[in-house]
């Protein structure tokens, strides 16, 4: 039995819990937070008889073997670090870290202690995204890929009221790129690879951080659009054209709908039978890697390309502010 400890009390840590419960061989043991009163009645809401205000000596203790890092994004990697140092198994809310380069120390740090750190991405697991790999010789040579992820948050009314919520800090790592965007990217990753480039802008609100934006990947002979937006909403599908048809997409986060059309005249319409929390099947991926079934790099990969994605995005994003602050002078 893998035993868990879970850092951060937010909504999210809650459908990590659920899908845990879900998930045969792993069981959350211990709630951290840093607020007692706050971790106990988390850990009262999950059944969890277990609470810790002290990571290090949580840590220490050899009572977990994994932690879930639900905390701010800004927090996520001196947290994994910690947990790393004291051979603890690594499970990361996405995105993993602000930044490749310290995803990527953190893979190398686990490698040296022989254990696994990991980046929860629901939507590389999902079995929709299983079924539209499998689809996509059906249309030919792809020429053009349109996801987004656009939501808007209730957050943002306290953002309009003058405040700065943690979603929205850009201390904190927050904002729609790091909140929803990283889902199209590593749908896009996760099906074509790594992209030759990235080009991107972003739509700046009153905290600093980005509520919305939009980048192009650029692949051999085609390219894939992006759009994520945590201010607005969107009902568009996402879009696979091929030179033979087009693949549409209900939600690029757990795709339910899959349609399939062919200029031959075929049309197809089908239904994946999914869980309503799919995070259950990264939780199910995580757990077989820390059994050591099946090593991490490849899923390691796509997360560190993802956070490079990110990066292109976010220095085109302050180019551009920059421009646009020379020209108003």
């Amino acid at each position: 039995m893998i035993r868990l400890a879970t850092i951060g009390t937010s909504t999210i840590t809650e459908k990590f819990a659920d899908a845990v419960a879900q998930t045969p061989g792993i069981r959350i043991d211990v709630v951290f937070s840093r607020d007692a009163a706050r971790g106990r009645a988390f850990a009262d809401r999950l059944g969890i008889d277990g609470v810790s205000t002290d990571l290090e000596a949580l840590l220490a203790s050899g009572e977990v073997d994994a932690v879930y890092v639900g905390s701010p994004n800004g927090a996520h990697a001196a947290q994994a670090e910690a947990a790393i140092a004291a051979g603890v198994h690594v499970f990361l809310e996405k995105p993993a870290t602000p930044t490749a380069d310290e995803f990527a120390r953190l893979v190398e740090a686990a490698q040296a202690r022989g254990v696994v750190v990991f980046e929860g991405m629901r939507n590389a697991y999902d079995p929709g995204m299983t079924r539209l790999r499998a689809l996509l010789p059906q249309v030919g040579t792809v020429r053009l890929v349109s996801f987004g992820q656009s939501q808007r948050s209730a957050r943002y009314d306290l953002v309009l009221a003058g405040e700065t919520p943690n979603i929205f800090d850009p201390a904190l790592a927050g904002g729609a790129l790091f909140d929803l965007g990283v889902y199209p990217l590593s749908a896009a990753i996760e099906l074509f690879g790594a992209p030759r480039a990235v080009v991107g802008a972003t739509a700046t609100i009153a905290t600093g951080a980005d509520g919305a934006g939009a980048a192009v990947l650029s692949y051999d002979g085609f390219v894939v659009q992006i759009g994520f937006s945590k201010i607005g909403a969107s009902r568009r599908p996402n879009e696979i054209q091929g030179e033979l048809g087009t693949i549409e997409i209900d939600e690029i986060t757990a795709p339910r709908r899959i349609t399939l059309d062919l200029f031959s005249g075929v049309h197809e319409e089908i239904e994946i039978d999914g869980p309503d929390n799919n995070m259950r099947f990264e939780v199910a991926r995580f757990a077989q890697l820390v059994r050591g079934d099946d090593e991490a790099s490849a899923d390691q990969r796509r997360s560190l390309e993802v956070l490079r994605a990110v990066e292109a995005i976010r220095a085109d994003a302050e180019k551009l502010r920059a421009g646009s602050g020379r020209a108003a002078r």
